[in-house]
């Protein structure tokens, strides 16, 4: 897939150019982002793009030493689900309490 990685967004358009995926993570302050939007159009479910769509964000992260909260449900149950990756979210979001 050829994400395209703008200032705050990872998406995916189609040929014509309509969004059909896309995960927003807008800043909060400098070193902190708020991932806050996870959208996959249905004609892409369940192929697994929206977890491919958090991965590229972690690692977007993690390359600019950022961190993030997580407003996104989506975002919540991914980086619960995938330790290895905990290190780009803010100290204060307790992934054991995400679990639960």
């Amino acid at each position: 897939m050829d994400f395209i990685y703008r200032s705050n967004q990872i998406a995916l358009y189609d040929t014509e150019e309509k969004l059909i995926a896309e995960v927003t993570f807008p800043n909060v302050d400098d070193n902190t982002v708020n991932i806050d939007r996870t959208f996959v159009d249905d004609s892409l479910r369940g192929q697994g793009v929206a977890g491919k769509l958090m991965e590229a964000a972690a690692k977007e992260l993690r390359a600019h030493n950022k961190k993030a909260d997580l407003t996104c449900t989506y975002a919540t149950s991914w980086f619960a689900k995938h330790p290895e990756y905990n290190d780009v979210v803010r100290e204060d979001e307790n992934m054991e309490d995400i679990k639960n």
